[in-house]
């Protein structure tokens, strides 16, 4: 029997094995840091980040004051493929010592070049993001009450004023920028952590006494005293051939919160009571709808088998109707057998990746913290799982009675991820049109095809070769020769519709989830519940197990034997209202304004929905599987 148990059995080795290289990895860019009061605190500025363009750029690539060497801090690859780019800056503090209008540089006269870029990323609401000690700066957000409603992460490069009396807009830059550093101190060793990292940036158009080449040069608009300082203030517009000047202050506060608990902050930023309580409605749905339709099955089966094992004169086996009559070609392969073995062979391949990842970041080994981690795992294991995505086809391929399956393994290790490289070159191409940072350098892009055919594409090949060693499975029951005549089927059991009421079920499971993914993924969130999606993915997997075991069930009481392909399709098509979701999460959620982004935007999501496909479509297929052969096995057949 092609069972899904072998692979699993495989994966929960390999699961032990990268767990102890997995933690070694990641680990140590989280460890906590001890400063002495005194000790430099370098600040590390990223990308600058939209949400209305998702196009991310580097700090740089505005007239913002460097470093004298600007040096790119170490990436690992899913820090590149983010389109994250840490870098120095000359930000520097000193532990426990604040410091108040420190000047940072001056730019004498901007450019017009130099203008309109900072007019374009104020216009696009860009924000920009720094990070120390490994914590990204956040802005304190309030209502309109005046409450504190959480944080913000990084801070606008600018906004947009009204002119009085006028309809046009002044472009106005923050370039004073306040910090607050929160730190935890241990009386024992007399060394303090960093726990806070928060920002308050003003637009502060500088004054100063005598002229800037006086060495003894005075900035008189620097108050931090002042609690109503930037209504005191003049501005600092965007003009070309202006003055701009960028200072900042820095003041250090004493916290209770411990370092184990600093990126509280940071996860806390969404509403939780509407996120939790979705959470449970949906599970408690899904579980008392999975309850019911296992129970129906259950009996419903239980009736038909001892039914059909009571029959005792042939007359009576003459009579028989349901699903016992097409005992004979239930088990005839499918039209593009091939097909369906590379893509189920891709399926095990996803739910290998997806059940490792999960399970390193319910452990905590993928935390927001670790940037990229997530990404850089999820690459890693699926290049690995490419030897039981051979295994799990060639096993198939052969009890299909095929041969050649030397190109069987060639079509499971290019088709599905050459179509996902062909969109992401296309994406990547339109991302570097745009100059972004988020576009994938020629050096990384080269390194995933290394892991691609160094890697995935020989292990591939070594599943497959072992997996078409073993003997081929044997039928429950003997295939006839003619094929039988499928009679005409009632309009609500032809394949587009019951293909289309199976998706439903599944989606349902995980839609509301899927919004707090999406809002992480697009409007620059942290995601962090794992311990609950990986519920809501458990019970994604029994969702399309059942609902795909229910509709076959149908399919064969009214002597429909075409399966195969139908069980891979109906729990595959949620995939299709995935996409339709994120269509509407688009209009209705989005402030998304220019093409390129929206083409970037439903590109990665066809990649998305693409994988969504192939995964529920082979869970279903395998439950689906093991039930046809199980209801066919207990009935007597002669």
């Amino acid at each position: 029997m092609v069972s899904i148990m072998e692979p699993l059995g495989l994966l929960l080795l390999s699961t032990i094995w990268l767990l102890p290289s997995v933690s070694a990895f990641y680990l140590p860019g989280v460890a906590p840091q001890d400063f002495a009061k005194g000790a430099d605190l370098p600040v590390k500025v990223n990308k600058i980040t939209s949400t209305k363009t998702q196009l991310p750029y580097e700090y740089y690539s505005l007239d913002y004051c460097p470093p004298e060497k600007i040096i790119n801090s170490a990436e690992n690859l899913g820090e590149v493929l983010r389109g994250d780019r840490i870098e120095n800056s000359p930000y520097v503090f000193q532990m426990k010592e604040d410091k108040s209008c420190v000047f940072v540089c001056r730019h004498e006269k901007l450019s017009g070049k130099s203008v309109k870029a900072f007019k374009d990323k104020i216009e696009d609401e860009y924000r920009v993001n720094m990070i120390l000690d490994n914590l990204p700066v956040a802005m304190r957000r309030t209502r309109d009450d005046a409450v504190f409603s959480g944080y913000d992460r990084g801070f606008h490069v600018g906004f947009k004023a009204l002119v009085e009396s006028s309809t046009e807009y002044k472009y106005l830059i923050h370039n004073h920028l306040s910090f607050k550093v929160q730190y935890h101190g241990d009386s024992a060793s007399a060394t303090s952590r960093i726990v806070g990292f928060e920002v308050t940036p003003y637009s502060v158009k500088h004054k100063y006494d005598g002229n800037w080449d006086n060495k003894n040069i005075k900035l008189t608009t620097c108050n931090p005293n002042d609690k109503e300082f930037n209504k005191h203030q003049d501005p600092q517009e965007v003009v070309a051939d202006e003055e701009l000047i960028f200072t900042y202050d820095v003041k250090f506060v004493k916290s209770d919160v411990k370092w184990a608990s600093r990126w509280d902050t940071y996860l806390l930023m969404g509403d939780d009571q509407i996120h939790w309580f979705s959470i449970i409605n949906s599970l408690m749905i899904v579980l008392f709808l999975s309850g019911m339709v296992a129970m129906i099955m259950m009996r419903t089966l239980h009736r038909d088998i001892s039914k059909y094992n009571e029959l005792e004169s042939q007359e009576e086996a003459q009579e028989e109707t349901g699903w016992k009559l097409v005992h004979g070609d239930v088990f005839r392969p499918p039209s593009y057998a091939g097909l369906l073995c590379v893509y189920v062979g891709t399926g095990v391949q996803f739910l290998g990746m997806t059940l490792v990842t999960m399970i390193f970041a319910v452990l905590g080994f993928l935390s927001p913290a670790n940037r990229g981690g997530l990404m850089t795992a999820m690459l890693l294991l699926w290049v690995f799982m490419g030897l039981f995505a051979g295994y799990s086809s060639a096993r198939m391929y052969k009890m299909f009675k095929g041969i050649d399956w030397k190109k069987n393994t060639l079509k499971t290790a290019f088709l599905f991820p050459g179509t996902i490289f062909v969109i992401f070159f296309i994406l990547n191409a339109l991302i570097w049109g745009e100059k972004s940072s988020g576009a994938i350098p020629f050096g990384t892009m080269f390194a995933l095809v290394c892991l691609w055919f160094g890697i995935s594409v020989p292990l591939v090949f070594i599943g497959s070769y072992f997996g078409f060693k073993k003997p081929a499975v044997e039928d429950p029951v003997r295939t006839n020769k003619i094929p039988r005549q499928i009679p005409e089927q009632a309009w609500y059991m032809r394949p587009a519709f019951s293909i289309l009421i199976g998706g439903m079920l599944p989606f349902g499971a995980v839609f509301i989830e899927l919004f707090f993914i999406l809002t992480s993924i697009w409007l620059h969130q942290f995601y962090y519940i794992f311990g609950f999606l990986f519920i809501v993915f458990l019970i994604l997997m029994v969702t399309c197990a059942e609902i795909t075991i229910v509709l076959c069930y149908f399919q064969l009481c009214s002597e429909d034997y075409q399966w195969w392909w139908r069980a891979y399709l109906t729990a595959g098509s949620s995939a299709l209202y995935l996409f339709l979701y994120a269509a509407y999460y688009f209009f209705a959620k989005l402030d998304i304004t220019k093409v390129v982004s929206g083409i970037l935007y439903f590109g990665y999501m066809v990649i998305i929905s693409y994988s969504f496909f192939v995964l529920t479509g082979t869970i279903g297929f395998y439950a689906c599987y093991w039930f046809v052969r199980t209801i066919y096995a207990s009935v007597k057949i002669d």
